[in-house]
């Protein structure tokens, strides 16, 4: 590999069998890579390394010093992570290489769109192995794997799970591309066949820092590393710039959206029952496409889905069965509850200005008859300026909001609380008379668990309730414990307890 330099005692040529960077997990034969952290650097575990098999060390200047008495041989990177996502790749065997690989990135649709890809090409006699968010699966079953909680593994457990995937006879590889792998080298030695792009807006500044550091990172997985051909929305504006990097760099590229001027254009679309249908015009004609989904936005993703499918070389319409029925857990996820009379409830991811905005915006159409109602609150310990935007999008989209509590972390609840009421009260007191947003009621509604019973006792059959934020999650993180906390069994055990005739 290039950028390395090996420090290796005379005749010593080892043997490596993988390739790990948790020093607690090294196997005899690994290559244990030291990575420099916040609190240590990894480096300094090479003797417990060493101890348990350790074949090499692969780390930065600074980590051979700290490992120079340690006695195995050092190859020195001045990137290790990029090394150690190449040596992965090369030590499994490329995995990825044998399959028709797509990567999915953007701020939100990432989840939706793999799964979408998975649900279309699995109806269609492929064998779909899928990464991301809500896990990973082969043919629609779940398959369970060690050591990763994340939307994109650490390279050694990506290559580890593709090639599992692979054994499993996926011909086909589905998977989120998060804006940390991109910047952290995860992806690195992967070329997809396809890479696509949703959209970008406000998220994961506590990492980037900047917008711009953030389009950056999205921006290497359209590149001629990273991808064979790429599919970009053209109704994003960071997504036209794509466009014109991608031509820039040699790198077919086509775009999707509603645009006129989009290769793959929405032609039309329109609710129909809790979901959309839509034409897409394409390159080689037209193609008449439901989903069962709500909102434009997702809309979008199925488009963006199908033109990753035909850029592929695979058939868009053998796909269109498995789109119509795929349903995508706590991606506007239905909670039906019981009886004739009722409020309908859906669960989503949304946790962003924008996300928040297009959730809302599924209900914005002549169909929809009720009131609806938003309950969504911001993490803690995270970007702490997209609050008040979180509360005006709620505000600018829903008749009542009730802000609750998401994931707290470390922080004060009614602080991070506060924050988003006082965006959706500016909203309001912003607005124009007679302006949607002037009559838009906001509760705080204090803990998850009794804001989703204050929604539901807000709200009158036919309205809309939808809890954002959390989605698929099973769990919420308050400052000294993780709780168990599912969103749509709440709602349920809340409805109960209203129509019981409680408090819930």
């Amino acid at each position: 590999m290039a950028g390395l330099q090996a420090a290796l005692p005379a005749g010593d040529d080892p043997v490596i069998a993988g390739v790990c960077f948790d020093s607690r997990r090294v196997a005899p034969r690994d290559l244990y890579v030291g990575l420099p952290g916040t609190r240590s650097h990894g480096a300094k575990f090479a003797e417990m390394a060493r101890d348990v098999g350790a074949a090499a060390l692969l780390t930065d200047a600074e980590g051979a010093g700290l490992a120079a008495g340690s006695g195995l041989p050092i190859v020195v990177s001045e990137d290790p992570r990029y090394a150690m996502a190449i040596a992965a790749a090369r030590i499994w065997g490329h995995p990825a290489q044998a399959m028709t690989s797509f990567g999915v990135t953007g701020t939100n649709g990432k989840s939706t769109t793999v799964l979408m890809l998975a649900a279309a090409l699995n109806a269609a006699s492929h064998r779909v192995g899928s990464i991301g968010t809500l896990g990973f699966s082969v043919g629609g079953q779940a398959v369970e794997v060690e050591h990763s909680t994340i939307t994109t593994p650490e390279a050694p457990d990506l290559q580890a799970i593709i090639a599992t995937l692979g054994e499993r006879d996926a011909d086909v590889l589905a998977m989120e591309v998060s804006s940390h792998a991109l910047a952290l080298n995860r992806v690195a030695g992967i070329q997809f066949d396809v890479a696509g792009f949703t959209n970008l807006g406000r998220d994961h500044l506590d990492f980037h820092h900047t917008m711009e550091a953030y389009y950056r990172a999205k921006a290497q997985l359209f590149t001629p590393d990273y991808a064979r051909r790429a599919v970009i929305n053209g109704d994003d504006e960071a997504g036209r710039r794509l466009l014109a990097q991608a031509s820039e760099l040699g790198l077919p590229a086509v775009s999707v959206g509603m645009g006129d001027e989009c290769d793959y254009r929405i032609a039309s679309w329109c609710p129909e029952g809790p979901g959309s249908r839509f034409t897409l015009s394409h390159p080689a004609g037209r193609l008449e496409a439901s989903i069962c989904l709500p909102g434009d936005y997702n809309v979008r993703n199925a488009a963006c889905a199908l033109a990753m499918i035909d850029q592929a070389g695979l058939d868009m319409t053998r796909a269109l069965p498995g789109l119509a029925t795929a349903v995508i857990p706590g991606r506007m996820q239905p909670v039906p509850l019981p009886g004739d009379d009722v409020p309908h409830v859906y669960v989503d991811f949304a946790h962003t200005p924008q996300a928040i905005a297009s959730a809302l915006s599924a209900f914005n159409h002549p169909g929809h008859r009720g009131q609806v109602i938003a309950v969504f609150g911001a993490g803690g310990d995270r970007d702490p300026d997209k609050r008040g935007p979180m509360g005006a999008a709620g505000a600018h989209g829903a008749d009542i909001v009730v802000v609750t509590d998401d994931n707290p972390r470390s922080e004060d609840p009614a602080a991070i609380r506060a924050r988003v009421i006082a965006g959706a009260r500016d909203a309001v007191a912003a607005a124009t008379p007679g302006g949607h947003e002037a009559g838009v009621e906001v509760y705080d509604g204090g803990s998850r668990s009794a804001a989703i019973g204050q929604a539901l006792r807000l709200a009158r059959p036919g309205d809309a309730v939808v809890i954002l934020g959390k989605g698929h999650e099973r769990t919420q993180q308050l400052a000294d414990r993780v709780i168990d906390f599912d969103d749509a069994q709440v709602a349920r055990d809340s409805w109960a307890e209203i129509t019981r005739g409680g408090t819930s």
